[in-house]
Order: C-alpha cells, then structure tokens, then sequence
C-alpha cells in the first residue's frame, strides 16, 4: 500500500474511519455469502479477496462510523437480494450495528450545504459529519476528489485494492 494511505491509516487509527454505502455494503454482503459478492449487482465490481482486504481496514480502527443516511441506504440496498440472503443479511446487519458508531446531523442542516445538489443526502452527511474528525473510506471517485479538496481526508477504496493492504 502507498505511503500516503499508510501514513492516513496511522494518523487516524485512533480517531476513526468513516466507511460509505458501498463499502459497508462490501462489509455485509461478504459477511453472509463471500461467494455473493460478485453476483448481487450493487457489489459485482468487488471480489472476494476485497472483502478479506476490508475485514482488515475495519479491524484495523477501533472506531467505525456512520450514518444515518449510509445505514439508511445499506438497508434499501440489502432488500434487493433475494432470500434467504436478504433475510441474512438483514439479520447480520441489525446484530452488527453495536460495531457502528452512529453520527448523527439533520437533514435541514445537511441540504443546507452548498454541495447538496451536486452529491445529495448522504454524501452532504458524510462531507458534514467528517469534517476534521475522520478519515473517510469510499469507493465513489467523484466525492473523494471533492472531499480532499475541502481538506477532509479520504481514501478510495480501489486504489486500496490495486495497491494490496499487506
């Protein structure tokens, strides 16, 4: 893994780690059904090996957050496969929230962001919510390029994939 994303880990290990809809999606799937992964739509661009590369990023910082809103779309996006996985899934995500830390910010005050209708709900929830607190792990190129640009730290997560986290 680069030094740079090396470097980020270190200093936020502590502090937390901040992981998008996708990601955690990543998370839950892999979590029920491994072989899943690159089957259900919403995580076909992900490999097994991805999900075992994320098990260690999360193990990795003892703070995991969240949001609402990501929770809120994990859940929608879980609905969508088909049974018994979906009730699995549903089953696993509601036993694993305890792992979360919730953070929570209005949905006034997050439309109120300049951004909100360039990135919407949730991602204008992440924007507020990491904010010189965490480092923010996604998959979604276009907010990690506007996250750095307003100087909040974030990681895509398929630069993590090529580079390897050994």
């Amino acid at each position: 893994m680069s030094d740079y994303i090396r470097s980020l880990f270190a200093q936020y290990r502590q502090k937390g780690i901040l992981i998008d809809t996708n990601i955690l999606l990543l998370f839950f799937i892999g979590s029920v059904n491994r072989d899943r992964i690159s089957k259900f739509s919403r995580t076909e661009k992900f490999i097994p090996e991805d999900y075992d590369t994320l098990l260690e990023i999360i193990s990795f910082f003892p703070k995991r957050v969240t949001t609402p809103h990501i929770l809120t779309e994990v859940n929608s996006l879980s609905n969508q496969l088909g049974e018994p996985e979906r009730s699995k899934c549903l089953n696993f995500f509601a036993a694993s929230i305890y792992l979360l830390d919730e953070q929570y910010v209005d949905s006034q005050t997050i439309s109120q962001r300049s951004e909100f209708f360039r990135f919407g709900l949730t991602d204008c929830g992440i924007l507020e919510v990491a904010q010189n607190k965490y480092l923010v792990l996604t998959d979604d190129l276009k907010l990690t390029v506007h996250l750095q640009s307003q100087g909040i730290d974030a990681v895509n997560f398929n630069n993590i994939r090529v580079l390897g986290w050994n």
